[in-house]
């Protein structure tokens, strides 16, 4: 298949659907009409179309895979919240046979769901799309083509929306920020409409924006549809559960459970999705973490709105509410008692409780907990319960989180906030000290990078070192991204290759590369680490976390008009929420790291820039351009979002190292390396012609 331009996102499975779907006719994609079509397939007929050129075609059918898309997640929960209506579910009773009318009911009601589906969506199997297909869609990756499309066909507005859409879910594409801007140039006023809006986020923000502009009314009004969006939502989500599961653990074919643990099996991985619909409705879209405390945040700020508007009864209730989550608030506590005050005399406050809904929804969340905690224990089913109520942890809400009032007679009520302390570091921050290389060329610190632990060098490896280091690269790369073998782990539209260190020495060992170039790249990275742990003048030693030989070459045919990153914004050891500004240091990302370091090998390429940015993931604060024997160190946190421009032409090569101060965290195949290294050592094979003795002065 020829292709025209570069993807703007998308997945290698999507390619074989591409040539599975054949644009399906010459118009892109199917006729409409009844069952309802997979969306996978219409979204294959549109990505054809794309590039084939026929944008009408390809907006037609990205439009229409993302109606049926939508249209199949409310036919399912129309039929489940009708066949729950219809048949509902016995109770067991006692003695033989006890259990026959449940298990009657649970028949009745998998054939009424059976049914319902089938009349309007067809066979089950033909709406079972890949995984990596409903990845891009989470994405959102269907809007960037429709972008593209849309300004194929001049349809400035359309286009603007998707851009808007797929950069709501994307916030490290600088590309698709710069395009909203220029259609903000060219197109005049543009509404910039979210298309995927969560309605109970959008409310719950415009909520606490007329909160914090002191629009009380308003804020009321918009916070209390957020609260009916979020418990419809949450109902859906519940629902949405109830669909099929992967057992993680277990090869169907040769699962032999018996009836209790099968169904046990596949209840426990449902109630675990439907308690996690508390996170998933506190999720911004494209975002990792949830807004902290986000329920309960609402019955906050109404109590407080409510008090300012007049209505006590109103403000005890939520006040009243917010503490079924934390009864232990001092200050909501004492804005209760507050409230209570101002209402006596007039009726008795012990009327007041809290909200039904937030009391059915918290005990059902208790349960679930209980339910998985047993499981845990008796069945050995793995689960950790979060803290989804917490009031503060990693970040504070962007906005004003109102806790407690007071009486003073010469102003009266007033708002105080409750403040999180900064956090300090964990240890002492220091640069400057000596490079230990006589041939290392300092060329930037931290302060000249706009930034904090930040320093470029040159000269740390020679021009002949970078060409043995690539000759050597070209005999023991894969492709793939060193931990889960993806080729395109970060973009379609590059080739990813790499290799480590014990696989060099390997390779050098068995004399399918030359060992002296193998060991080469053992002892650049152990140079590398020398430099970085005198500079940053660390207190104990530095160890190796991880070591990696990488190449990302770009693809032929792939590159025009390009809007994705090479390497998304991220950080190292944490993971970086752009709307928060913050960067929570849990897994999955690599906590245990504490400083990076890149080093160069190549500058015959286009593109591939390294640069930092601000914590939005937007402003770049500083950019680098790679060349042989450049190396860009530091620290390994939050402070220091980084990524990397697309490579637009040729291959982009480099020594990729993480460094960990905890032992525990030591990288394996170093430890290893360092074995075989010793053996070499032994048989007097040598060390590579490079100097590593370290100099006492630069």
């Amino acid at each position: 298949m020829a292709t025209r331009g570069s993807r703007p996102g998308g997945t290698l499975l999507l390619v074989v659907l591409l040539q599975q779907a054949a644009c399906q006719a010459a118009g892109g994609c199917g006729g409409e009409g009844s069952p309802l079509e997979p969306f996978d397939s219409l979204y294959a007929g549109g990505v054809e179309a794309y590039y084939g050129g026929d944008f009408a075609a390809a907006a037609r059918c990205l439009e229409r895979a993302l109606r049926s898309r939508r249209e199949l997640r409310e036919a399912r929960l129309r039929c489940r919240r009708s066949c729950r209506g219809q048949v509902r579910l016995e109770e067991l009773g006692s003695g033989p046979g006890g259990e026959l009318p449940f298990w009657g009911a649970l028949l009745r009601r998998a054939g009424c769901l059976r049914s319902c589906e089938e009349a309007r969506l067809g066979a089950a199997s033909r709406h079972r799309a890949a995984e990596e297909v409903r990845a891009d869609f989470q994405r959102r990756v269907p809007y960037s083509y429709l972008q593209r499309a849309y300004i194929q066909l001049n349809q400035l507005e359309e286009a603007a929306n998707a851009a808007h859409t797929f950069f709501m879910a994307n916030p490290e594409h600088m590309e698709i920020q710069q395009d909203i801007e220029n259609y903000k140039t060219t197109s005049g006023k543009v509404s910039l409409i979210d298309r995927e809006a969560k309605p109970h986020m959008e409310d719950y923000t415009a909520g606490v924006r007329h909160y914090d502009r002191e629009e009380y009314g308003l804020a009321i009004e918009f916070l209390e549809r957020a609260l009916v969006g979020y418990y419809s939502e949450d109902e859906d989500c519940q629902i949405m559960c109830e669909g099929p599961q992967r057992f993680e653990e277990h090869e169907y074919l040769d699962y032999k459970a018996s009836l209790y643990e099968a169904v046990a099996d596949h209840y426990m991985q449902v109630l675990a999705c439907k308690h996690d619909c508390v996170r998933e409705l506190a999720t911004r879209s494209g975002r990792i973490s949830p807004i902290e405390n986000f329920l309960p945040l609402h019955y906050d700020y109404l109590q407080f709105a409510y008090y300012r508007v007049g209505d006590y009864v109103k403000a005890l209730e939520c006040a009243r509410s917010y503490l079924l989550f934390h009864p232990d608030d001092e200050d909501v506590l004492e804005n209760a008692s507050y409230y209570e005050g101002l209402l006596e005399g007039t009726m008795d406050p012990g009327t007041i409780k809290p909200r039904k809904e937030a009391k059915a929804l918290l005990r059902r969340h208790k349960l679930e907990s209980h339910l998985l905690q047993v499981a845990s224990a008796g069945l050995g089913f793995a689960y950790t319960e979060p803290n989804y109520w917490k009031r503060y942890g990693a970040r504070q809400d962007e906005h004003s989180v109102p806790s407690s009032i007071s009486n003073e007679p010469e102003e009266g009520p007033r708002l105080s906030l409750a403040k999180k302390p900064t956090p300090k570091p964990d240890r002492e921050l220091k640069e400057g000290g000596p490079l230990l290389y006589s041939d290392v060329k300092f060329v930037y610190n931290s302060q000249q990078l706009n930034g904090t632990q930040r320093v470029l060098l040159d000269n740390v490896i020679s021009e002949e070192q970078c060409r043995e280091l690539h000759r050597v690269a070209s005999g023991i790369m894969l492709a793939g991204d060193g931990y889960r073998g993806k080729t395109s782990p970060h973009t379609p539209n590059e080739r990813f290759e790499g290799a480590t260190v014990l696989k060099a020495l390997k390779y050098g060992y068995e004399g399918r590369v030359p060992l002296k170039s193998a060991r080469l790249f053992y002892d650049i990275s152990e140079k590398a680490r020398r430099i970085v742990e005198s500079y940053f003048m660390l207190n104990s030693t530095l160890y190796f976390s991880y070591t990696h030989l990488v190449c990302r070459t770009a693809l032929s045919g792939q590159q025009e008009r390009r809007n994705d990153l090479s390497h998304p914004i991220h950080a190292d050891n944490c993971l970086l929420d752009p709307e928060a500004n913050e960067c929570w240091k849990e897994p999955p990302a690599y906590t245990f790291r504490d400083y990076s370091a890149l080093l160069y090998m190549n500058a015959d390429f286009e593109g591939g820039e390294f640069i930092f940015t601000e914590m939005d993931a937007k402003t770049v604060t500083a950019s680098i351009k790679p060349k042989c024997g450049r190396m860009i160190s530091f620290s390994s946190g939050g402070e220091n979002p980084h990524g990397v421009k697309a490579v637009t032409k040729g291959q982009r090569c480099a020594v990729a190292l993480w460094f960990t101060l905890d032992p525990l965290y030591r990288e394996l195949e170093r430890i290893q390396a360092d074995e075989v290294i010793a053996m070499l050592d032994q048989e007097h094979l040598g060390p590579s012609e490079m100097n590593i003795n370290p100099k006492d002065e630069l």
